[in-house]
C-alpha cells in the first residue's frame, strides 16, 4: 500500500526524468518473468527475432509496441504471460556486414579461415545484441530475459538438426542439381522469396543460327545473349508448320561452333517472337526442364562471382555484363545479330546485396514442399480451435494462395555464418551420411561446407525457443502453442507460412492461435522509408525528444489492423500534449487527496450527478477498451481512452469536483476524493499497456495495493456504480453549458461577465432535474439571474440554443446582431435538415429495418424524433426574431 504524504509529481511532465531507471526497477523486481503457473491460463508471444545486423528501426518499434501492449494487458488480466525475447543470426546479412568490416581492416574471411571468421561473427553478434537490448529497454518491452534465445544457440541448433534429419529420412529433404537463384555478389543461393523483381529497361537481341546443312537459318531472340555460349539446342512447337521440317536438324552455335539440335517441345509459345527458342539448361529454369525432357547437356558458362568461365572460350574471365557488350559487338560483325529491340522486363535482384540475380545451375539442398504445404493448407480447414486465425482475415487468402502454388525450397547457402548442414561425405568413397552427429570415424569424413537458409531455423522459432524437441519440457508443455504472432504483411511468405508448416509437421498443431498482421511504416507522404530517400526515422531519437510513451501511443493508435502507418512527428508531439494533460490532471487529483489511504477509498457515500456520471462513463470506457484490445483494434481502444480522459475526466469531472473539494461538506469531500482516486487508478491501469512509464510513475503515488502497476489487475465493469439516468442528466447539463459558452463566444461576452439566462424545459421532470443541479449551471454559466421553467416569457431580442429537452435564451439587448443570429439559426436548421434526411433514408431502407437489431432501429427512430423536435423549435425561434 502507498504511504505517500506529498505530491512528488513535478509541475511539468518530463519524459526523460519519468522514464529514467524505471525499466531497471521492473527487471530487478522480475515482474516480466513468466511463472509457469499451471493454474493460470498461459499467454505467449515470441518476439519476431530482429537481425543482429544493426539497430532497430521504426518498424521494429511499431511491431514490438503492439506485442508489448498485448502482453501487459493479458498479464493484468491474470494470465501467465511469457513474452520471449530473441534475435536472429541473419546469415547472408550478418556475414556481409562482418566481411565489409574485415575489408576495411585489409583482410578477407579466407585469410582468417572458417573458425577465426566465425569468432569475428560472434563478436559482432554480441556487440549488436547489446545495442538491441538497450533499445528494447528504451521502448519499455516487458520481456522475460531469463528465457532469451538466439537462432544459433546450442538448443536451437539441436532443433534444427532434428528437423533436417527427420525431413531427410522422410524423403522431404533432398540434394540435387537444379537451376537456383544465385547472388554473384555474396556468392550464395537465394530462395525465390529472397529475390526482388524490378522493371529494368533492357533489350531483345535477335539472332540467326545457321543450319548445318547450309539450307538457311532459324531466328531466335534473347535478353541475355551471354548465355548463348551454353546453348544445347533450339526448341520449336511440334505443331508449328513453319518449323516441322526442321525438327531433328542441327544448327551451328555462333561464336562457339558447337552443333546443336532443333527439338520439338510443347512449352514453346508459337505466337511469341519467332516461335523458336534457344535453350540453355544451365542458366534458365524453364530451359532446365526442357533439357531434362530431351536429355540435354547442361553447360555452365559462368563462375560463382558472375565472371565467365572456361566454357565461355575467349570471353573467359570477363564480367557477365562486359561479356554481353563484347559478344553483341562480335555477333553484329559476323552478321548473326541482326536486330536489337528496346525491351522493358522484370529482372530479379538480391534482397540483401542488390546484385542482379543469375539463374544458375548448382548442386543444392531442397525441401520437397508439396506434402508440407498440403498439410498446412488442410489445417486451415479445421475448427476454430485448431486453425490459425489471421487478423484481418483477408490475409489468410494471401497465405493460402502462396501455399497452393508452392515450389521446392532451396535451403542451402554458400556461407560460413549459419547452421552448418548436418551431412558428411566420405573422403575416399564419396558416400553421403546425414545425421545429428558426425560419423564415429569422423577423420574419414568431411562435413558439407554449406549452411542452411536463415529462414530454416526461424521457421522453428515458436517451438524451438521453448526447448523443443524435448516435448516433455515444462515450458513447452505450458506455453505452446503460442497465443499471437504480431508481424508485417511483407513476411507472410518468408516466415509465417514456414512456421505454420513446420509446426504442423513436427507438432501436429498450429504454432500460434492468431496472426496479427500490420502494414509498413511510411513517411508523412506515404512513401516507403529508405536510405536513398533519406526519410527514415530513428525511434530512439524520437524517444529522446518526446518519450517512449508518446511514441508508443502514436504507433499503437495511428492505424487499423493490416494497414500501413504514416509517420507524422506532429502527431507524436500531439500525444506528448495528451500525456502532459494526464500529468496535470493527476497532479491536481493528488494535491487534493489529503493523504487518502487505499483502505479509506469509499464509493458508497452520497454522490452528485457528476460523480455518478463519471463512474458510469468509466464503466462504459472499461467495456469498450477491453473489447477493442481483444479485437486487436488498438486505434479504437485509444480513441475511447482519449475521449474519456481528455473530455470527460479532465475537462468536465475535475472542474466539477472542485465544487465539493473547495466546499465545507466533509462527507462530499471524502466521496469526491475517493472517486478521483478510483477513476484515476482505473485510467492508469487502462493506459498502462500503451504508456507503461508515465502510468507507473503516477500510479505509484496514488493510494494503491501491490508493488507495481505491471502486476495490477485490469479494470472490470462494476455494475454497482452504474447510473444511466445520471449520465443522461449530465449530458444535458454539459449540452446547456456548452451552448451558453458558444453563444457568449459568438457575441464576444466573456465568462466573467454575468448575464441573465433563461431555460425553458420540455416538461416538469427536466425542470426538476435542472433545478436540483443548478449549482453546475451557476458555476459554469455565470448567470446574473437563472430562470428554469416549463413556460417562460421569451425575450424579443436574445441569443438562443436548442438542446434535448430544453431551449436556452440569453437576452443580450444591445449586443446581438439580429441578422447574424438569423444566419446562425439558419445554419442550425440546415444541419438538422441533413440529419433528418439521413435518418429518414435509413428508416426507409427495408434492408436496414429488417436486418438491424430492434434496439438499433429504435435508437434511430428516437434520433428522428429528437432532430425534428429541435428543428421545429429553431424554426419557431427564427419566426419570432423576424417579427
Amino acid at each position: 500500500m502507498s504511504e505517500q504524504n506529498e505530491v512528488n509529481l513535478p509541475p511539468k511532465y518530463d519524459p526523460v526524468a519519468v522514464e529514467k531507471g524505471r525499466y531497471d526497477y521492473w527487471l530487478e523486481g522480475k515482474f516480466f518473468e513468466a511463472e509457469r503457473n499451471t493454474e493460470k491460463e498461459p499467454f505467449t508471444i515470441v518476439i519476431p527475432p530482429p537481425n543482429v545486423t544493426g539497430k532497430l528501426h521504426i518498424g521494429h518499434a511499431w511491431d514490438t509496441t503492439l506485442q508489448d501492449i498485448l502482453t501487459r494487458f493479458k498479464r493484468m488480466q491474470g494470465y501467465d504471460v511469457l513474452y520471449l525475447p530473441g534475435m536472429d543470426h541473419a546469415g547472408i546479412a550478418t556475414q556481409a556486414k562482418v566481411e565489409a568490416k574485415l575489408r576495411e581492416e585489409g583482410v578477407s574471411r579466407y585469410d582468417l579461415g572458417r573458425d577465426n571468421f566465425l569468432k569475428k561473427a560472434w563478436d559482432w553478434k554480441e556487440e549488436y545484441a547489446g545495442f538491441i537490448r538497450e533499445q528494447w529497454a528504451k521502448i519499455g518491452l516487458g520481456l522475460d530475459y531469463s528465457r532469451e534465445r538466439f537462432t544459433l544457440d546450442e538448443g536451437l541448433s539441436e532443433a534444427v538438426k532434428e528437423v533436417f534429419v527427420k525431413l531427410y529420412e522422410k524423403g522431404l529433404i533432398y540434394r540435387g542439381e537444379y537451376i537456383i537463384n544465385w547472388d554473384p555478389a555474396t556468392k550464395t543461393a537465394l530462395s525465390d522469396i529472397e529475390v526482388i523483381y524490378k522493371d529494368v529497361q533492357g533489350h531483345f537481341y535477335h539472332m540467326k543460327y545457321p543450319l548445318v546443312d547450309g539450307s538457311g537459318h532459324i531466328e531466335v531472340a534473347t535478353t541475355r545473349p551471354e548465355t548463348m555460349l551454353g546453348d544445347t539446342c533450339v526448341a520449336v512447337h511440334p505443331e508449328d508448320d513453319r518449323y516441322k521440317h526442321l525438327i531433328g536438324k542441327k544448327v551451328k552455335l555462333p561464336i562457339v561452333g558447337r552443333e546443336i539440335e532443333i527439338v520439338a517441345d510443347d512449352y514453346v509459345d508459337m505466337e511469341f517472337g519467332s516461335g523458336a527458342v534457344k535453350i540453355t539448361p544451365a542458366h534458365d529454369p524453364n530451359d532446365f526442364q526442357i533439357g531434362n525432357r530431351h536429355n540435354l547437356e547442361r553447360i555452365l558458362v559462368m563462375n560463382e562471382d558472375g565472371t565467365m568461365n572456361e566454357n565461355a572460350g575467349k570471353y573467359q574471365g570477363m564480367d557477365r555484363f562486359d561479356c554481353r557488350k563484347q559478344l553483341v559487338k562480335d555477333l553484329q560483325e559476323e552478321g548473326i545479330l541482326f536486330k536489337i529491340e528496346d525491351h522493358m522486363h522484370s529482372v530479379g535482384h538480391s534482397e540483401r546485396s542488390g546484385a542482379v540475380v543469375e539463374p544458375y545451375l548448382s548442386t543444392q539442398w531442397f525441401v520437397d514442399m508439396q506434402p508440407l504445404a498440403d498439410a498446412a493448407v488442410e489445417l486451415q480447414n479445421k475448427s476454430d480451435n485448431e486453425k490459425v486465425h489471421f487478423v484481418p482475415d483477408r490475409f489468410e487468402k494471401t497465405y493460402l494462395r502462396w501455399m497452393e502454388n508452392i515450389r521446392d525450397w532451396c535451403i542451402s547457402r554458400q556461407l560460413w555464418w549459419g547452421h552448418r548442414i548436418p551431412a558428411w561425405y566420405h573422403k575416399e568413397t564419396g558416400e553421403m551420411y546425414v545425421g545429428k552427429e558426425a560419423p564415429k570415424d569422423s577423420e574419414n569424413w568431411e562435413q558439407d561446407q554449406d549452411v542452411l537458409d536463415t529462414w530454416f531455423s526461424s521457421a522453428l522459432w515458436p517451438f524451438s525457443t521453448l526447448n523443443w524437441p524435448n516435448k516433455e519440457d515444462k515450458d513447452f508443455q505450458h506455453f505452446f502453442p503460442t497465443s499471437v504472432l504480431v508481424t508485417g504483411y511483407d513476411i507472410i511468405f518468408f516466415w509465417v507460412a514456414r512456421m505454420i508448416f513446420q509446426s504442423k509437421e513436427f507438432n501436429d498443431e498450429r504454432p500460434f492461435k492468431d496472426v496479427l498482421i500490420h502494414g509498413l511504416v511510411r513517411d508523412a507522404e506515404g512513401r516507403k522509408m529508405s536510405k536513398s530517400l533519406g526519410n527514415g526515422v530513428d525511434p530512439m531519437e524520437v524517444i529522446d525528444k518526446y518519450g517512449a510513451d508518446s511514441l508508443r501511443y502514436f504507433l499503437a493508435t495511428g492505424s487499423s489492423p493490416g494497414q500501413d502507418l504514416r509517420f507524422h512527428l506532429e502527431k507524436v508531439e500531439s500525444t506528448w500534449n495528451f500525456v502532459n494533460k494526464i500529468w496535470n490532471a493527476s497532479r491536481f487529483a493528488l494535491m487534493n487527496m489529503d493523504d487518502l489511504k487505499y483502505e479509506a477509498i469509499d464509493l458508497t457515500g452520497k454522490k452528485s450527478v457528476a460523480d455518478q456520471w463519471i463512474l458510469t462513463r468509466l464503466n462504459e470506457t472499461i467495456e469498450q477498451v477491453t473489447r477493442q484490445i481483444e479485437k486487436y483494434d488498438f486505434g479504437e481502444a485509444g480513441r475511447y481512452l482519449y475521449n474519456f480522459i481528455w473530455d470527460d475526466f479532465c475537462d468536465w469531472y475535475i472542474e466539477m469536483a472542485k465544487l465539493p473539494l473547495y466546499g465545507e461538506d466533509e462527507e462530499a469531500k471524502l466521496t469526491t476524493r475517493s472517486i478521483l482516486a478510483h477513476v484515476l487508478d482505473q485510467i492508469m491501469r487502462m493506459l498502462h499497456p500503451f504508456m507503461p512509464f508515465v502510468t507507473e510513475e503516477i500510479w505509484q503515488q496514488l493510494p494503491h495495493e501491490g508493488e507495481t502497476i505491471v502486476k495490477a489487475a485490469w479494470p472490470t465493469v462494476d455494475k454497482n456504480v452504474s447510473y444511466p439516468a445520471s449520465a443522461e442528466m449530465m449530458n444535458q447539463l454539459v449540452s446547456i453549458i456548452r451552448s451558453v459558452r458558444n453563444i457568449r463566444a459568438e457575441v464576444d461576452t466573456p465568462m466573467s461577465k454575468e448575464i441573465p439566462i433563461l431555460i425553458q424545459t420540455s416538461d416538469d421532470h427536466v425542470k426538476q432535474q435542472l433545478e436540483e443541479n443548478r449549482i453546475y449551471l451557476d458555476r459554469f454559466c455565470n448567470p446574473s439571474e437563472l430562470t428554469i421553467d416549463t413556460t417562460i416569457d421569451i425575450p424579443e431580442k436574445a441569443m438562443s440554443a436548442v438542446v434535448t429537452g430544453a431551449e436556452i435564451y440569453l437576452p443580450l439587448e444591445g449586443l446581438i446582431d439580429i441578422d447574424k443570429e438569423l444566419a446562425r439559426l439558419q445554419e442550425e436548421i440546415d444541419k438538422l435538415n441533413k440529419e433528418v434526411e439521413r435518418v429518414d433514408k435509413k428508416l426507409a431502407n427495408e434492408g436496414f429495418v429488417s436486418k438491424a437489431p430492434s434496439q438499433v432501429v429504435e435508437a434511430e427512430k428516437e434520433k428522428q424524433k429528437d432532430y425534428i423536435n429541435k428543428r421545429e423549435k429553431v424554426q419557431a425561434r427564427m419566426d419570432e426574431l423576424k417579427k
